[in-house]
Formats: C-alpha cells, sequence, structure tokens
C-alpha cells in the first residue's frame, strides 16, 4: 500500500534528521495548545503534546496518510525548562544545566489513517507513541561562555536554552547516556524502526 508521510513540526532539526532517513515526506503546521495538566510530570509530558497534536490534524488526514508529531522537553531538577523567553531566562537556564546532569525527553506519536471499508469513512490509528530519554551532563560553565552562546546562536527556539549540535554543546557536554539526535529533538534511529513496521 502506498502511504503519504507527514511530519507535524515546524523545527528545522527534525525535518533535517528525516530528510536523512531518505524517505519522501511532507511537513505540516500543526497549531495546538501546548498547555499540559498539572500531575503530568518528566516522560509524560512529552508524550502527552505528541498525542496532542496528532489528535489536533487528525480531521486533515487523508486515506494512507501517516503522521508523525513530536515534542521535547528538558527536564532538570524535577522541573520543565522550556524555550527561554529573552536573554535573562536563557541565561537563568544555562546556569541551572551548568556543572549538573539534567535528562531530555522527546515524545513521539505515530498515527496511520485508513479508509474503513464498511462505512466509507478515514479511520486514525495510533501504531505507535513512545518517549525516547537521554542524560546529558555539563562540566561548570564560565559565564562569559554562556554569554558568547546566547549573543551568537540566539537559543530561543530551543528547550533548555541549547542545541547540543551547537558551540555550546562542543565546549560544554562532559558525557551523554542515550541518544544524541533525541537531544536534538528527534531520536531518528527509533522512528526509523517505527517506520519500518508499517512498511515504509
Amino acid at each position: 500500500m502506498y502511504y503519504r508521510l507527514l511530519l507535524g513540526s515546524k523545527s528545522p532539526r527534525r525535518r533535517e534528521l528525516l530528510a536523512g532517513l531518505n524517505f519522501d515526506f511532507t511537513p505540516v503546521d500543526i497549531e495546538t495548545d501546548e498547555c499540559y495538566p498539572s500531575y503530568l510530570s518528566g516522560r509524560d509530558i512529552p508524550l502527552y503534546l505528541a498525542r496532542a497534536k496528532a489528535r489536533a490534524y487528525c480531521d486533515k488526514l487523508q486515506d494512507g496518510d501517516v503522521l508523525i508529531t513530536s515534542d521535547t522537553i528538558v527536564w532538570c531538577n524535577n522541573q520543565v525548562l522550556g524555550k527561554p523567553v529573552d536573554y535573562a531566562d536563557a541565561v537563568q537556564m544555562l546556569q541551572m544545566l551548568s556543572g549538573s546532569t539534567h535528562e531530555v525527553f522527546t515524545g513521539v506519536c505515530i498515527t496511520r489513517a485508513l479508509i474503513d471499508e464498511r462505512t466509507g469513512e478515514i479511520e486514525t490509528e495510533q501504531t505507535h507513541a513512545f518517549v525516547d530519554a537521554t542524560k546529558v551532563t555539563f562540566r561548570t560553565l564560565e559565564i562569559a561562555e554562556i554569554d558568547y552562546y546566547i549573543h551568537h546562536y540566539a537559543p530561543y527556539d530551543k528547550a533548555g536554552a541549547y542545541g547540543i549540535q551547537e558551540w555550546i554543546g562542543y565546549i560544554g557536554v562532559e558525557k551523554i547516556e542515550g541518544s544524541f539526535y533525541n537531544v536534538m529533538g528527534f531520536p531518528i534511529e527509533r522512528v526509523y524502526l517505527a517506520l519500518k513496521q508499517i512498511g515504509f
């Protein structure tokens, strides 16, 4: 059967990583409220958000569509570090990460749409939903290094105010346990295996 692969993400990093698998895919924008219930914590948060993004787009899916949605959080000292709102916020986040170990959680949801032969209507099925976890340890960063990184790389679109594939990752990351690509926001190894299972 022919499948049309859709990536529900505006992230250039996720688009780049999926393109690296040499699958043809179409990026789609999904507008949804990224709030989550207050009782959720850690790995449950990005999985909830990935599923919420899928639900927000389900009524647009056509027969044979396969939609990938995902969300990534940085989890440090039992709290979420989202995208920094300004310079001071970015500094505060990087100072929290400095000299410590934190976790990066990415939730991924893969949804397939098929026509129900009895009703002729589109039915959707979440074929895979999972969370990938990576531990990242930073050495103690100097304030001058934090300032340099923020001014030159403006990490305001990145959870935790950093991109591991950028300068701060080169000079600051001492150890990583788990998928490097998960820290970039997309555990592409597990996405590949999930897509293989449904026929890509």
